[in-house]
């Protein structure tokens, strides 16, 4: 038996055996997949993680707003060698007198007043859980789009190996016609080494499209934050929306776009981080209370044991008079972080319209692509029968069978590729709109 026969064997029990891995692998859905990732995913776990810190900041008692109660217990304990004149002349000496003093008791300070600058440190820390929920919305958008992404990769993968094995298949036939053309003296050498050549060449393309496609699933499983080493195949099927209106996808982006939104709160963050430093113009009046026990012993003197307990009470005002123009410094620079925050906006925004018009564009260009290569996919399918039966009845030479081939190959590829362009384009404008679905 010939070389190139045996290898044909062996391809074809490889392929035999990779059919019967495919049958009992996992048929992985895109549904399937976002879900494992939104669950899994480490910064997806990380950024909920930041909204549940910034969840629990939102309180009042964080924003000074309560009371606090406090309880406090000190002594205090000397021993020492005491001399004492008196007024009448005597004196009076004791070694080692111990005095005692023992005070403990609980007690309560309320800042009542503060220019009413607690109120905004309040409206503050719910901007902050706001932000953290624009930016954990950011981060699920991202990595939903990362999975959607990689899975329509994997599906254009799996359709170029389809077309692959088929152009095998013709390239083999292709092979054993020349052979037993050669064989009967109707063919010469030439004409089955170029078969071979050939069908070795779509052989080095297969492995080269195994390869990606095996490193794309490692991808995939990363992104879902599974074991790399899981088996699967994804759905061939590809719906393209194919009815999103520009300027519908800027309506929803200038409302639920994330990035935008962040840059929104940032801005609401810092006017209430000016009224903040405003209030500090005003007085902050404490109130103060507490019910305290003391207990003194003393080995020498007029008492020597004195107790005590009862309630304290009262109140304390401060305002800054001067603190060296910090006050004005800081509404200045405070005004200066909401025209930043501002400029931001508008920056993003135009970022944004930009981005999605673009986008926009390549969808539409993608759309018409898509129809003009599946027609280009027929035409070349059709030329392929045609040539194929021609080839076998010895009417055509090698090269033109070779050349339909290729432009076979060639086309079905291109309608491959500009599916998943399209596709990508319609998760890039949903995503940058903020409406991103799987659908």
């Amino acid at each position: 038996m010939k070389p190139y026969k045996l290898w044909s064997l062996f391809l074809s029990a490889c392929l035999g055996i990779c059919a019967l891995q495919t049958y009992a692998q996992e048929v992985l859905t895109l549904e399937a997949a976002v879900e494992i990732a939104l669950e899994n995913n480490y910064e997806i776990r990380l950024a909920e993680n930041d909204l549940k810190v910034d969840s629990l900041g939102v309180s009042p008692g964080f924003a000074g707003m309560l009371p606090r109660v406090f309880a406090d217990a000190s002594g205090n304990n000397s021993t020492q060698n005491i001399s004492q004149t008196r007024s009448d002349g005597s004196v009076v000496e004791l070694d080692n007198a111990k005095n005692n003093n023992l005070n403990y008791g609980v007690g309560l300070d309320w800042t009542i007043f503060d220019g009413l600058s607690m109120f905004a440190r309040y409206d503050r820390l719910k901007e902050l859980q706001k932000l953290g929920k624009a930016e954990l919305q950011s981060t699920v958008l991202g990595r939903a789009s990362d999975v959607m992404i990689t899975y329509y990769d994997l599906v254009q993968q799996q359709q170029q190996l389809t077309a692959l094995d088929s152009t095998l298949v013709i390239s083999q036939q292709r092979v054993d016609l020349a052979d037993n053309r050669f064989s009967i003296g109707k063919a010469s050498k030439l004409e089955v080494l170029n078969a071979q050549v050939d069908l070795n060449t779509d052989r080095t393309l297969q492995i080269r499209q195994i390869e990606m496609y095996a490193n794309t699933k490692i991808r995939l499983n990363e992104i879902m934050a599974r074991d790399t080493q899981i088996d699967f195949k994804v759905n061939d099927e590809v719906l393209i929306a194919n009815n999103l209106k520009l300027d519908e996808l800027e309506r929803l982006a200038s409302t639920q776009n994330p990035e935008l939104q962040a840059q929104l709160i940032a801005k609401r963050i810092s006017e209430l981080e000016l009224k903040q430093i405003k209030r500090n113009r005003y007085p902050v009046i404490t109130a103060n209370t507490g019910y305290n026990f003391s207990d003194s012993e003393f080995s020498l003197g007029f008492a020597t044991e004195n107790r005590a307990q009862g309630w304290n009470y009262g109140f304390t005002a401060s305002i800054d008079i001067f603190n060296g123009s910090n006050q004005n410094r800081n509404e200045k620079i405070a005004k200066l972080q909401i025209e930043t925050t501002t400029i931001a906006i508008e920056q993003q925004t135009q970022t944004i319209n930009s981005q999605l018009q673009t986008a926009f564009q390549t969808y539409i260009t993608n759309l018409s692509l898509i129809e003009l290569e599946t027609k280009n996919e027929e035409i070349a399918k059709e030329n392929l029968d045609i040539t194929l039966a021609k080839y076998k009845i010895g009417t055509i030479p090698t090269i033109e069978f070779r050349t339909a081939q290729l432009n076979y190959i060639n086309a079905t590829l291109r309608l491959s590729n500009a599916i998943y362009l399209a596709k990508l384009s319609e998760i890039t404008l949903k995503q940058l709109s903020g409406n991103l679905s799987l659908q």
